[in-house]
């Protein structure tokens, strides 16, 4: 795969189907994923919103969401949230408005 390719993707609109993790509700609970297009279905409906993405996503991936929806007109906001002791236990808030 192409370096930057998936920004690439999303610069061009066809990133749109991306697909990201999703944080666990609870330590069973399975992952699940969400499309750009889906959170862009979600902030139809509500002004503003706060997604926490899996550690497993990378951050460039994350950067790119970021700029998708400036680019659109919202102010995003991205930061690491540390949940314990461990340097890895954390996860990415982003917040959208």
């Amino acid at each position: 795969m192409k370096k930057g390719y998936t920004h690439d993707l999303i610069k061009w609109g066809k990133g749109l189907w991306m697909k990201l993790k999703l944080a666990k509700n609870s330590v069973n609970d399975k992952n699940e994923s969400i499309t750009l297009s889906e959170i862009a279905e979600i902030l139809e409906k509500e002004e503003q919103k706060i997604f926490y993405f899996d550690q497993d996503n990378s951050h460039k991936n994350l950067v790119s969401l970021v700029e998708h929806f400036e680019e659109k007109g919202w102010s995003v906001y991205l930061k690491e949230v540390k949940y314990g002791l461990d340097e890895s236990d954390y996860m990415y808030e982003v917040h959208i408005l």
